[in-house]
């Protein structure tokens, strides 16, 4: 793991059961106490991201960054009151970015008729049929 960080209550204390982390593929979003699930984003299917910083997030030294995905499952999430909030999402973009170039997913996005957004991957030069 790259990073590793517990939501936060609105004072900045780390008592809530929602923990974030990624590493250099994907974003994780493990919640519950008894039930426990996991959420997983591979970095590519990131297309935007928002950070804000609400009046009482800035008090408290936090944030949340906004995520605008082109997963089916998760959509649009929010990696909500953070610490150290502009350092994550430099971090996020950069690998975010690097994920992208590695997997060769062009910068060109199209919305298709249902609303959706996906991704053209470079032409090879083979025609399938």
């Amino acid at each position: 793991m790259l990073w590793r960080e517990r939501k936060r209550i609105w004072c900045g204390l780390p008592w809530t059961f929602t923990v974030y982390s990624f590493d250099e593929e994907r974003i994780f979003v493990d919640t519950g106490f008894f039930n426990k699930r996991q959420d997983e984003i591979r970095m590519y299917r990131v297309l935007d991201i928002t950070v804000t910083r609400k009046f009482g997030q800035r008090i408290f030294g936090m944030g949340s960054i906004h995520l605008k995905t082109s997963d089916k499952t998760m959509g649009d999430f929010e990696i909500k009151n953070i610490k150290k909030v502009m350092d994550v999402k430099m971090q996020l973009s950069d690998l975010i970015e690097a994920n992208r170039e590695k997997k060769r997913i062009t910068g060109r996005e199209f919305m298709t008729s249902g609303g959706e957004t996906d991704f053209e991957l470079p032409d090879d030069g083979l025609d399938e049929e």
